[in-house]
């Protein structure tokens, strides 16, 4: 299974410009049914891919971490708000708190389990976003996602071959 996932990705990476250009279409003008089709792939994609088989996500970046993240995983943790983030976050670019670390310190490596996943961040529960309304609005994170995700590369193949027929 680990394969087949890896070869969705290297698949995106070789659609990589015509993802682009579909998209760049996409957020000068929205189709009217952007959301069903994310929606339907989104449903289709995770009948086939289990996420606990990949992991990407926690092993290459990090979620944003909100501070009701960052107060809620502290106290699950039994740790002082600033310990916790003086441990595990730091401030990216863009002034969001992010993981000062990759893969994500509460994976386990060897089950791609989360370590505190009945309290992850908000980031994490959402990911990877492609069951929310108004996706026009994140086109450019979902194409990132494409590149990192089996599942968001399997959408988008699905889409754009839906587009192409």
């Amino acid at each position: 299974m680990k394969a087949q996932l890896t070869q969705k990705l290297l698949a995106s990476a070789r659609n990589r410009k015509e993802i682009r250009s579909l998209f760049s279409r996409w957020k000068k003008q929205r189709p009217k049914d952007l959301d069903e089709r994310f929606h339907a792939a989104h449903e289709e994609a995770f009948e086939q891919i289990d996420c606990l088989d990949c992991a990407n996500c926690c092993k290459t970046t990090s979620p944003i971490f909100k501070e009701r993240d960052i107060v809620r995983l502290a106290k699950h943790l039994k740790f002082r708000v600033s310990d916790f983030s003086k441990q595990y976050l730091r401030r990216d670019d863009d002034g969001d708190w992010v993981l000062q670390t990759a893969p994500c310190p509460f994976l386990d490596s060897t089950s791609n389990r989360c370590s505190v996943y009945s309290e992850r961040p908000q980031a994490c529960r959402e990911f990877p976003h492609t069951n929310r309304k108004n996706m026009g609005g994140i086109l450019g994170i979902t194409e990132q996602n494409a590149h990192l995700c089996p599942a968001v590369a399997t959408m988008v193949e699905s889409i754009l071959q839906e587009v192409t027929d």
